[in-house]
């Protein structure tokens, strides 16, 4: 039974366990873990297993026994909606999980007859979670909290014109009628209050979650024996993660006589034949690694376990920090950074002290960077300071949602 005298906050996310696969997770997880701490009890309002493309029952022992948990049906427009691999359209706005706003609000409904709540948080990157958290905010007047993480349109995003109109209906709806817009990234604040300069936003980053870490050994075995191990972590977007210039400069260091001492493994790109078919063009097949996907602390340990940590970020996403940041701060080996300069994947960690970056465009510059890696250079900055990685964790972002929380009941 909820305490009569704790406050209780509902939180809509698609992205929750048993879903396997995605950062995403980790924001809510982690929300719903410590927020009991912090004085607040906690529902969730999230998707039936079946929506979800891959599963797995890891993280599943993270949800808190207290968390009360609710599953709305929900339809992926491109598996369930689909004929001869089609679907139309208008299923997939704004997102291809559409379908569960209807049996979600009326859930939710139900819920908060049964159990008072004082507060409704929703989160993108899945829209039609704020499509829920509008209609809930309009039909009960509780105050709701928008968490938009990163831009939801962007200049080039996303290509279909209706979808794109819709999103954008969506965020002034939020900039209206939510109580408080959050944010990951200064460049996402600053979008949004272009749009909407009467709305509130606040940043509120993403984080590592140190029980999930544990107990670091004192010593732990080299990824690859005799070779320097990057390790990137995640999918690799064609696009907004293009591995193209990063093969090239692989080739360049086969060419400098580098090749047998350095090596990149992929851990669930998802793009596998793309970054096989560059590795094998530019002769760097035995460079590279593309290996499947682990469970969330196998890959946590994997990071540990790295000689570097590869961040990929593109200048159309100068407005976004890929959540592995985060953790990668926390784990502990180097960090190479292949980012525009001017984004603020970029800035973030320059901040932290890791001053030598190269541009992910840009092949000399990322041979240059990993050539002095090989060399062992002491002059080389890809270590974070003490203080920046204390401040990146999602003990800390808890506290402050708990602290707007307070201040909006």
């Amino acid at each position: 039974m909820p305490s009569p005298t704790r406050p209780r906050v509902l939180l809509i996310a698609y992205h929750f366990p048993p879903l396997a696969g995605s950062s995403g997770i980790q924001r809510t997880l982690r929300l719903a873990q410590h927020l009991p701490r912090l004085g607040w009890d906690v529902s969730v309002l999230t998707c039936w297993p079946q929506a979800y493309e891959r599963i797995g029952a890891d993280l599943l022992k993270d949800v808190p026994a207290e968390v009360h948990v609710e599953r709305a049906i929900a339809l992926d427009a491109a598996r369930h909606l689909s004929l001869a691999g089609r679907h139309f359209a208008f299923t997939a706005r704004p997102d291809r999980w559409a379908s569960w706003r209807f049996d979600g609000v009326r859930r939710a409904q139900n819920l908060l007859r049964r159990v008072p709540h004082q507060a409704i948080w929703s989160t993108y990157p899945i829209p039609s979670a704020h499509v829920i958290g509008a209609a809930l905010a309009q039909r009960t007047g509780l105050p709701w909290i928008a968490d938009f993480r990163d831009p939801m349109v962007q200049a080039d995003y996303p290509a279909d014109a209706a979808t794109r109109q819709q999103l954008l209906r969506l965020e002034d709806l939020a900039a209206r009628t939510a109580r408080l817009m959050t944010v990951t990234t200064p460049g996402t604040r600053r979008d949004i209050l272009q749009r909407h300069p009467q709305a509130r936003v606040e940043l509120m980053e993403n984080g590592y979650d140190e029980d999930s870490f544990g107990t670091a050994p004192a010593q732990r075995e080299p990824l690859n024996p005799g070779q320097l191990t990057l390790l990137h972590s995640g999918i690799v977007y064609p696009w907004e993660r293009d591995p193209a210039p990063l093969i090239q400069a692989l080739a360049r260091l086969r060419q400098a006589g580098l090749g047998s001492r350095l090596k990149v493994r992929f851990r669930a790109p998802v793009h596998e034949a793309l970054l096989n078919d560059l590795a094998a063009q530019a002769g760097v097949t035995d460079m590279v690694e593309v290996m499947p996907a682990v469970g969330y602390r196998q890959a946590l340990e994997e990071m540990q376990r790295a000689d570097g940590l590869l961040v990929m970020q593109a200048a159309n996403c100068n407005a976004q920090v890929p959540a592995k940041v985060y953790e990668y701060l926390r784990a502990g080996p180097r960090i190479v950074t292949l980012a525009a300069p001017e984004g603020d994947t970029a800035q973030l960690l320059r901040a932290a002290g890791i001053t030598d970056q190269a541009p992910l465009d840009d092949a000399p510059a990322i041979a240059a960077l990993l050539q002095r890696l090989v060399a062992d250079d002491a002059s080389l900055q890809l270590l974070p300071r003490a203080d920046a990685v204390q401040g990146a964790s999602r003990w800390a972002r808890s506290q402050q949602l708990a602290d707007w929380l307070r201040a909006l009941v």
